[in-house]
């Protein structure tokens, strides 16, 4: 089956429900690390891994948001994951497999390497490693909608990188046809999408670990 022919399909109706909330980074660094917490890393990593589906909106906010207080997550200016880009790049996915699997490890909530893994799995035509993963992608981009409506500053949309905000531009269906204007925050910078008088404000984090 041809997975990623209904993967940006179905990317966008996933967007559809989601119940927004206002987001506490501080309790988030706080819970993560309480092992008597219900939204401690360790318990939520154990369901995102094993289940994904089985997380609410709240826990996946929480695993997603959480990102920005790990000491060991992968930058896309790492030497690992340029060699994995390298590997993407020359459709080599016997080799993007290889290598995002062992960056998968060392950070599993990293939307861009399990976007190279179901392209890798996709090709492979490996269907049970893909929906497994499509479904964790899913868990994440849902903790990104219920950030907020992206209306205005005050409800922007929450991403943890120039990346992730890519990725739900992609989804949202904004391309070149929209102009971008920035504005700096004090725990990180709105880039606002307009056209013809439509805006759309996504908020990229630059959180104080």
């Amino acid at each position: 089956m041809k997975y990623y022919l209904f993967l940006f399909v179905f990317l966008i109706s996933i967007f559809g429900f989601a119940q927004k909330s206002k987001i506490d980074f501080r309790e988030i660094e706080k819970s993560l690390t309480d092992s008597k917490s219900p939204y401690n890393y360790e318990k939520l990593i154990f369901k995102y891994k094993g289940y994904p589906k089985s997380l609410d909106s709240i826990e996946a906010q929480y695993l997603y948001y959480g990102r920005n207080f790990k000491s060991n997550t992968v930058s896309t200016d790492d030497a690992d994951f340029k060699m994995l880009a390298e590997a993407f790049k020359n459709n080599n996915f016997e080799e993007c497999i290889k290598q995002g699997k062992i960056l998968y490890e060392k950070d599993p909530t990293n939307l861009d390497i399990l976007l190279i893994l179901l392209r890798a799995y996709d090709n492979k035509k490996d269907g049970d490693h893909f929906m497994h993963h499509i479904g964790q992608f899913r868990t994440l981009t849902d903790a990104i909608k219920s950030s907020g409506d992206g209306k205005s500053e005050k409800t922007a949309y929450l991403v943890n990188s120039v990346g992730d905000e890519y990725i739900l531009l992609n989804i949202l269906n904004i391309g070149q046809d929209y102009t971008r204007g920035s504005k700096a925050a004090k725990d990180g910078m709105y880039d606002i999408w307009e056209k013809g008088g439509n805006k759309i404000y996504i908020k990229v984090l630059y959180l104080n670990l």
